[in-house]
């Protein structure tokens, strides 16, 4: 039997939870954030989501012979295609075995040129600037600026774009993301492991990698390293698979993978998620071992849209099922979506007590109503966090007014 959750209790505990200036709070920003921002029109989205990426590559490949024979494997070995990041990971894959010889109709050659191929369409296509006025970022910039902090804010991303970089900056937040240095900025594992950041500085950590991240090999060791123009021709370290690249422990991914580990095991750890659908298997194991070390952590993963998706001939199929499958087994993952939610593992649609009448009306504006359908005049109560923007315009409210900086 579906139950019901209080959306005031609960917003009051988020509210709160966000205020606190000793506590650990961190970000999980993925591919739907930058979907949030409002552009002119025509011209949204401003980063198109993974599916939408994935069908301009394919178009712009279209009459390449290799890269429609990568494609056609790849569905061979029941893997998706309408997902570039899988597409990715299974041309990676093939490339480790691909030494002296040829695997599935590619030499290694061929497969390092699709890499590159690849990731120079994505680099193309994803770096872009936010619009001048106040975005969900900058919101998000000057919730983090508006308070002394005891303990540094976290934000980790799986976007490979500049946009959390481009509002820092733009707001003057001070920020690490672990590389040092100025000319060739070089990945610095002591600081981050070590925690030898000063202490206001918020934390970026990219976890897939990031557009003027580069790879190169000098005298036989392979070095990652950060610059501050995007080179076209480079070997951009961009990385939504999972494979153990050589001295994995020297590179970013598995180090930044520990660092999420760790900030979910802090006490009292509250990690907010936005725009992600608990796809990756191995963020969500990563993300549930954690959870599991620590009782005292919470993850809150704000979704997109409805519970459900309404299909024709009133089909009723659950959005984010394997989101859903984790929260109903794991008492600190909790999932809001704009209807319903999963709290303390059990579901239930949001419901507003009447005893809320005259509540904080800050808290009010965020909660609205909806009809349940269009056969009768019954009403839920929504709340919309899963949106960025309007998670970011909750930031705002927090701060209680609006602090000046690069856009107002």
């Amino acid at each position: 039997m579906e139950g019901v959750h209080d959306p005031i209790r609960h917003l009051k505990y988020l509210r709160q939870s966000l205020s606190q200036d000793n506590e650990s709070i961190g970000f999980f920003l993925s591919a739907g954030c930058p979907l949030s921002v409002t552009m002119p029109e025509g011209q949204w989205p401003l980063i198109p989501d993974v599916a939408n990426l994935t069908k301009f590559i394919n178009a712009q490949l279209t009459t390449d012979v290799k890269y429609g024979t990568l494609l056609s494997e790849l569905v061979k070995a029941e893997r998706n295609p309408e997902n570039i990041e899988d597409t990715l990971s299974f041309l990676r894959s093939l490339l480790a075995v691909s030494k002296g010889g040829q695997v599935r109709g590619l030499s290694e050659a061929s497969l390092l040129e699709l890499e590159k191929i690849i990731c120079k369409i994505i680099v193309k296509k994803i770096d872009v600037l936010l619009p001048p006025q106040e975005t969900p970022y900058h919101q998000l910039c000057k919730w983090i600026r508006s308070i002394d902090r005891k303990t540094p804010i976290e934000i980790f991303t799986t976007n490979y774009d500049l946009l959390m970089e481009q509002s820092l900056e733009d707001l003057e937040v001070e920020y690490f993301d672990g590389f040092v240095g100025a000319r060739r900025s070089f990945f610095d594992l002591r600081a981050l492991e070590d925690n030898l950041i000063p202490v206001h500085w918020t934390r970026l950590w990219k976890i897939h990698g990031s557009i003027n991240w580069y790879k190169e090999e000098i005298h036989g060791q392979k070095k990652v390293y950060r610059s501050s123009e995007i080179k076209e021709d480079a070997s951009h370290l961009i990385y939504p698979s999972h494979l153990k690249y050589e001295e994995s422990r020297k590179m970013p991914y598995l180090a930044l993978i520990d660092q999420l580990n760790r900030f979910i095991r802090k006490k009292s750890s509250l990690l907010i998620m936005s725009g992600y659908s608990f796809n990756d298997g191995h963020l969500n194991d990563s993300i549930i071992n954690a959870l599991k070390a620590n009782p005292t952590a919470m993850v809150l993963a704000l979704m997109y849209g409805d519970f459900e998706d309404q299909l024709p001939e009133g089909v009723v199929r659950e959005r984010y099922p394997e989101a859903y499958r984790l929260a109903k087994n794991q008492h600190n993952l909790n999932i809001w979506t704009f209807n319903k939610a999963i709290i303390g593992t059990t579901p239930g649609r949001w419901s507003l007590s009447p005893e809320y009448d005259d509540a904080d009306t800050d808290l009010r504006a965020f909660i609205s109503s909806s009809k349940i359908d269009d056969t009768s005049d019954r009403k839920e109560n929504v709340i919309k966090l899963g949106d960025f923007a309007v998670f970011a315009s909750f930031l705002k409210r927090i701060i209680g007014s609006t602090v000046g900086g690069a856009n107002g």
